[in-house]
Order: structure tokens, then sequence, then C-alpha cells
């Protein structure tokens, strides 16, 4: 068991999300990225945090801040277009930050395929870019059904062995629902997502059983020894299939960084390697796009009327927690981990960005 003994009780710090999307674009800019990009890349920490996904959250920004510093990052990015036949776009983003360069290939993604009825937009020599849904969503909302795929450092070890060699390469698929807003999934190929045992490691948390091993391929609910050694995949050999075509697709056939070359975000040092491919349909040269819209409602109220099974109150469609989830936290705030506030308090020193304030703590009175 992971020690509980080794971690003091938790703090919470509680922040508005607006002071916290300030105060990571602030901090951004202190590196030399320019505005624009540092709230962009700031948006997405915050966005993470506010659909529940902390481990792409803010716990991030220290990773990113750091490669910049190292020159790993470019902290301009100058993307090169390589190749361009209308329908397909493939971009050469020399090192800069991927959220940047994925922002720019959801543009380009959606006018071309508003042009031809479909794109791809592939992007190499990218970084991180943090949940794949921030992307889809903006796509989505623009009339489009949209697939996105990265590639990632090495995590899992291929189906049988155990090194590993094989990244989460998570992938997104996102649609307008109609009235329902936008329907989205998102997920990377393990049993779970690794910033998820960064952030139980931050906790001081044990993971649950059948996330990971430890460097000997031994189960292990330590997070410390999960982040050294094997992030195991979901649905067994299924996954690790999936994650080395998303390699396929996100790696060899964008001209970027595949299999163990690739760099994580948490390396403060190398080339990241980072390649992306992006996907859009434009619906409108499918089908009508509001019987469109008829048919997507139809499917989420067909899916939602299901009788539940015992213990669970209501049926959700793939965003819709995540949407929730945001609506509350924009009234609560966003509580981060003690480890993360301490990483936040660093950086603030470091740039002289001020942290965010948080709410005071009620006070019980004495009598």
């Amino acid at each position: 068991m992971y020690p509980a003994q080794a971690r003091t009780t938790p703090m919470p710090h509680t922040v508005p999300a607006p002071d916290l999307l300030d105060f990571a674009a602030a901090t951004t800019e202190t590196h030399d990225v320019p505005p624009q990009d540092a709230r962009l890349l700031a948006d997405t920490l915050v966005t993470a945090e506010l659909w529940g996904h902390a481990s792409h959250g803010m716990l991030r920004l220290p990773w990113y801040l750091d490669r910049i510093e190292s020159g790993a990052t470019a902290a301009v990015a100058a993307p090169e277009v390589v190749t361009d036949t209308g329908a397909v776009l493939v971009v050469d983003g020399h090192d800069g930050l991927g959220q940047v360069l994925t922002d720019q290939a959801v543009t380009a993604g959606v006018e071309r395929a508003r042009c031809h009825g479909v794109s791809a937009v592939a992007v190499r020599n990218s970084g991180h870019f943090g949940t794949a849904a921030y992307y889809t969503r903006k796509a989505a909302a623009q009339g489009c059904v949209a697939l996105l795929a990265t590639n990632a450092s090495p995590a899992m070890a291929p189906w049988g062995g155990r090194e590993k060699r094989i990244g989460t390469n998570p992938w997104s698929i996102a649609a307008p629902g109609g009235r329902h807003g936008t329907v989205v999934m998102d997920i990377a190929n393990t049993a779970v997502a690794r910033g998820k045992i960064y952030l139980a490691e931050e906790r001081g948390e044990p993971i649950p059983e059948g996330w990971a091993a430890d460097a000997d391929g031994v189960p292990t609910t330590d997070p410390r020894h999960a982040v050294e050694g094997l992030i195991l995949p979901m649905a067994g050999h299924k996954g690790y299939a999936i994650s080395f075509m998303f390699d396929v697709l996100a790696g060899v056939l964008t001209g970027s960084a595949f299999g163990s070359s690739v760099v994580g975000p948490y390396a403060a040092t190398g080339r990241s390697g980072v390649g992306h491919l992006l996907i859009c349909v434009d619906i409108a040269a499918m089908a009508d796009p509001a019987e469109f819209g008829r048919r997507m409602e139809s499917l989420i109220e067909e899916t939602k009327s299901t009788p539940t099974a015992p213990g669970t109150p209501e049926i959700l469609v793939p965003g819709e927690p995540e949407t929730r989830t945001a609506e509350r936290l924009r009234t609560e705030g966003i509580t981060l981990a003690d480890d993360t506030w301490a990483s936040l308090a660093r950086i603030a020193a470091t740039t002289a960005v001020p942290l965010p304030t948080t709410p005071p703590r009620h006070q019980e009175l004495s009598a």
C-alpha cells in the first residue's frame, strides 16, 4: 500500500476559474510566449480543471514552463507547411507549443472541410496539447464531426512484454448533438491516463488495482512505482492494438516521432516529437445539418431513456459529465491539490506574478 503517513493532510485551495486563467496566462507570458498563445495554453489547463480532469490541469503548468525555459519547446510557434493538397495539409511545428499548433490545425481543418467535404491536417514535431476534446469540441461547434489522434511517450508495454514501448496515444471524437450540445469522447488507450497517476502521486493517494504495474511488471497501487513502471492497457490486448495503430496515424504517417522516440511533457529537456492527426468531416457535405441535429437528438434521447441498473441514477452520454462539472465549478471554483498549489507558488515567486487569492476558510468560533 502507498504509505499514507508519508503525506500531511491536504489543504484545499479553491480559486475562481477566471483568476486561475489569468495567473497561468501571465506566468506563461513571462517565458516570452505571445499573449494570445499564453492565454490559449492557460485556457486548456483551466478548462481541463473545469471538466473535472485535474490530471490535465494546473499540475502541468510547471511542466510546460520548464520545457520552454530549457529550450525544448519554442516559446513562439513557427509552423511550416510541408505539404498542401487542399484537403490534406501537413505542417511541421518545429517544437512549438502543442496547444497553439493544434488550435491552428482546427482552424485549417474546418476551413478545408467546408471546401472539400473532408480534411486531414497532420502536425509533426509538436508537443503535448493537453486534452484532445478541447480541440474536437471546437470543430464540432463549427459544424464538423472531428477525430483527433495524438501519440505520447512510452507508457505501456506491448501485449506480453514487460518494457514500455507504446504511448497512451489518446484520441477524441466530437459531434454536434442538437439541443443537447456537443457529444464528445476523449480517451487514452490505457486503463487510465498517465496524468491521473501523477495526480494521485501529488495527492498522496493510492491508485486502484488494474491501473499499473511497477518496473518489474508486478501490479501496484503505489503511484510512485507506477510512474517508474508500466501503465496497463485498457481492455487487455485490444488497448495495446488500438494504441499501436494510433501511433501509426499520429506518428509514422505524419512524419513525426513514434514509439520510444517520443518525449513526454513531464521531461524538462529533449525534443518532444509528438505528432497529431486531425480529420474533420463537414456535416453539410453529407447531410442536411438540421436533419443531422434531429437524428443526433433521437440517438441521445433513446440512449438516455435506457432503464438504469441498480445504483445508477441516470444514463449520461459522452461529454455530458464534463459539461455538468464545468457548470458547477464555474460557480464553486476550482480546488487544487496541496502539491499543485505549492508548485504554483514556486512559479509565482520565480515570475513575480502574484498567486490568485483564495476565499477565506470558515473557522470554528470558540464559545
